[in-house]
């Protein structure tokens, strides 16, 4: 029976099993996938005809903003690949639909960097300070987990995953699965963080040798987005920083950082892990200090004897 209930049920399993898309694409996938089938009014793969893909679009698009709606048509378009790929349809529906629209830029939001140096000596200062053995050992964990983030640009996802063997201290390199798997290794440059992460390595070594994972809490359970969440939103409190600050924004102001100081957009895309040079070309337009500074110092103009 060629019904698109049985052919999603497969789809997700060559994504999982045979693709090892990782568990938030798979989320995804799972969720534009049925929201797709329980829109449409056909069981039959072979019956979904571009007018019926068309259709619905716009409905994506009266519901949607931009990015979530490419989004969504992203994973219809990869499930109809697949199809197509295992000989499942004649024809590909989507090979008949020019999908055209203008997705607003959105610019990464960044910290400014005295504002993550206050940041970092608040968590440092409570490091200190604390009362307990407990609240210390808190505060050095948290600490590495910032300086963790700030001195790699990783993403929050990538970080919560790096396991034991993944971070080699000696060495001063860390080793990330990015999306897809991809990996790629990142140095670690400055002697304040590795002292950072050698300290919370010790004082964790049973937790973290008995949890696999290099980043753990005091249960000795992985450490988890929400909670660094939290933890960030705990010391930007304590700093009393107005600005919200979300762990990708360190990430954001790795970037933007680096491309201020001059460093190659190439080597930025490689240790950000991006697939695409146009993806890490958006961060040209935040470096506003940079671009500032340069057509004030370098501009002919400022030569002038008027």
């Amino acid at each position: 029976m060629n019904t698109l209930q049985m052919h999603y049920n497969n789809y997700l399993e060559f994504c999982q099993f045979q693709k090892r898309l990782d568990s938030k694409t798979l989320k995804a996938y799972r969720i534009d996938l049925t929201q797709f089938i329980q829109h449409i009014s056909v069981n039959d793969i072979s019956e979904v005809t571009p007018d019926i893909l068309e259709k619905y679009i716009v409905t994506l698009h009266q519901q949607y903003k931009p990015k979530t709606v490419k989004r969504k048509i992203a994973s219809l378009k990869a499930f109809f690949h697949y199809l197509e790929y295992k000989d499942l349809i004649e024809r590909n529906p989507f090979n008949k639909i020019r999908v055209k629209f203008r997705e607003p830029v959105i610019l990464p939001k960044t910290i400014p960097l005295h504002t993550v140096e206050v940041f970092l000596a608040t968590i440092y200062k409570q490091q200190k300070n604390a009362p307990t053995l407990y609240q210390r050992r808190n505060a050095l964990r948290d600490a590495a987990v910032i300086e963790m983030l700030f001195a790699t640009g990783m993403r929050i996802s990538e970080l919560c995953s790096l396991r034991l063997n993944d971070v080699n201290l000696y060495e001063r390199t860390i080793l990330i699965y990015g999306k897809g798997r991809k990996e790629r290794i990142i140095q670690l440059g400055n002697n304040d963080v590795i002292n950072i992460l050698t300290q919370y390595r010790t004082a964790y070594d049973e937790q973290i040798r008995a949890c696999g994972y290099f980043f753990v809490n005091q249960n000795g359970s992985s450490l988890s987005d929400q909670s660094i969440r939290r933890m960030i939103n705990k010391y930007t409190s304590l700093a009393a920083i107005e600005l919200h600050i979300t762990p990708h924004m360190f990430r954001h102001t790795f970037a933007t950082s680096l491309l201020e100081a001059d460093v190659d957009i190439r080597y930025i895309q490689e240790m950000l892990g991006h697939s695409s040079i146009n993806i890490t070309e958006i961060y040209t337009h935040v470096a506003m200090s940079k671009q500032r500074d340069i057509l004030t110092t370098k501009h002919p103009r400022k030569d002038f004897c008027i």
